[in-house]
């Protein structure tokens, strides 16, 4: 018989070192949203097919998030769900796609895994009387800074490609290969990673955790490829996953996680998804000039503003 979820943290938080281990792997599924033991497993695995550096400064930065929660006594409910270890897991890819693999790049993702944690604090002093949460904020915020700053120090930068190419053919034209390959890349994307694979590792993981979640990521990655489409991105960018990841997470944050399962809801999570998508292309042209990068931000601001907003719509209402 499944366990309930307090009877689950009483367990985790009954075991040492293990309780340490398996919050840290329910931090990899967190980044989905999903607490399922078996989603973080197979979205790990998906991170160290996608490379070893991936694989291992994923893990790294979400070991030493978890461990900083743990030092600052934060609520071991939380711990155990893994709430405190997504930031340090995308902290910890987003530095090694963008400054490469140096030492400088361990020493710096200890620093921000550690800072991911208290932001996760302060954000969520500002954010829960709103009855929002911080969710990725606190990675974008550290990694933008990190990355954004990294040029100005010798020890730090080494002249590592970035994350994301700017450089697009223009060309807008669709077939079925980028279609497919757009479909899957948009969820390995959220961690930063072009691999159709690796996203159809992630896919399955979700579905360890429910058909509901499974579904709207789906949905939320369709939604991202049609919208781009529609809005004339270039066919590079979208068969690439770039205009698409924020859009899962969108999707899956609003139809599975925050809100009640409603067909209003279906409809809202899917126009947020669609919404995320415009945004994408607004971030990444306010960041561009100054080095930036546009994360997930795309995904928290459509999130944070529509669900402010349910409150005031009375066809849409919160998960109990």
């Amino acid at each position: 018989m499944p366990l309930a979820e307090p009877d689950i943290v009483r367990r985790l938080e009954s075991r040492q070192p293990s309780a340490y281990l398996l919050a840290s792997l329910r931090g990899v599924g967190q980044v989905d949203f999903q607490s399922s033991l078996l989603t973080g497993a197979a979205i790990l695995v998906g991170l160290w097919v996608a490379g070893w550096e991936t694989g291992l400064f994923a893990t790294l930065g979400t070991l030493i998030a978890t461990a900083t929660a743990y030092a600052l006594d934060v609520d071991r409910g939380k711990i155990a769900l893994g709430l405190q270890g997504f930031a340090g897991c995308l902290t910890g890819i987003a530095l090694v796609s963008s400054l490469g693999h140096h030492p400088a790049t361990y020493v710096l993702t200890v620093i921000g895994a550690v800072m991911c944690t208290v932001l996760m604090a302060t954000l969520g002093t500002f954010l829960t009387p709103y009855g929002l949460t911080p969710m990725t904020a606190p990675f974008c915020l550290v990694s933008g800074v990190m990355v954004v700053g990294a040029p100005s120090f010798s020890r730090v930068w080494h002249g590592a490609p970035k994350a994301v190419s700017s450089t697009t053919s223009g060309d807008t034209a669709m077939s079925w290969d980028v279609l497919w390959h757009a479909f899957f890349n948009n969820v390995s994307q959220i961690f930063l990673v072009e691999s159709w694979y690796v996203g159809l590792i992630m896919l399955v993981g979700l579905a360890l955790a429910s058909v509901r979640v499974v579904l709207y990521a789906a949905l939320g990655s369709v939604t991202g490829i049609v919208a781009a489409w529609l809005l004339g991105a270039p066919t590079e960018l979208i068969a690439n996953g770039i205009y698409g990841y924020n859009a899962v997470l969108v999707a899956i944050a609003l139809g599975a996680v925050f809100m009640a399962n409603t067909v209003w809801t279906g409809v809202y999570a899917l126009l947020g998804a669609a919404a995320s998508t415009g945004l994408t292309a607004s971030l990444t042209s306010f960041f561009k000039p100054f080095g930036g990068h546009t994360f997930t931000w795309p995904f928290i601001l459509t999130t944070w503003a529509l669900l402010a907003a349910v409150p005031l719509l009375p066809r849409l209402r919160r998960s109990d």
